[in-house]
């Protein structure tokens, strides 16, 4: 079937989206436990591009699993295919010409790697919010340390599922850093980024 797939290719091109836009485009991805604060600093630095007139999009482990992965478990085959969607995703919103902002605490190194190579490597920026366990149980803003202590949530990242940390990041922040200082902090390091 796949031999019978031709690409089509548009007049209207990344570049000049991004000429259009008036800045280049992108993947920020955010890494790290549940309740680190990946969808927070997402938010919050979104904003602030918004602001300055850049193009953008946020991209959530949980939205994004009330649709398009919408019927995945948590098992370590589904992660990497919600994952391996995400940076499909992810590339059609940076070839559009805008910048994307992901949270997902993407677990394994290898998918990480994937959604690198999707996208690109010079389109990949990697945040790792890192928060302790600890840290993380004690926020434990949507309960699910408390149910995966329980025994009602299974496949648990940091609890009965593990969590490779980022060898390289492009960027940490960790869970002493206030919102604003790591906007602040992401902020510096892509700014030149941006430019097209």
């Amino acid at each position: 079937m796949s031999k019978n797939i031709v690409p089509h290719t548009y007049r209207v091109n990344r570049e000049e989206r991004r000429q259009a836009n008036g800045h280049s485009s992108f993947l920020i991805f955010f890494t790290g436990l549940s309740g680190s604060g990946k969808s927070t600093i997402a938010n919050a630095l979104e904003i602030k591009l918004f602001v300055d007139g850049v193009k953008t999009y946020v991209l959530d482990g949980d939205n994004v699993r009330r649709g398009i992965n919408k019927g995945l478990s948590f098992s370590p085959e589904d992660r990497s295919e919600n994952n391996r969607r995400i940076g499909e995703i992810s590339k059609l919103f940076v070839d559009a010409g805008m910048v994307v902002l992901a949270a997902f605490v993407a677990p394994y190194e290898k998918d990480r790697a994937f959604i690198k190579e999707t996208v690109g490597e010079e389109n990949y920026v990697e945040v790792f919010v890192n928060a302790s366990l600890e840290v993380c149980e004690e926020r434990d803003v949507k309960g699910l340390y408390k149910k995966a202590r329980k025994g009602e949530i299974k496949d648990m990242t940091g609890i009965t599922a593990p969590y490779e940390p980022p060898i390289n990041p492009s960027i940490e922040v960790t869970h002493e850093n206030s919102v604003e200082e790591a906007v602040d902090i992401i902020y510096e390091k892509i700014k030149n980024k941006l430019r097209v």
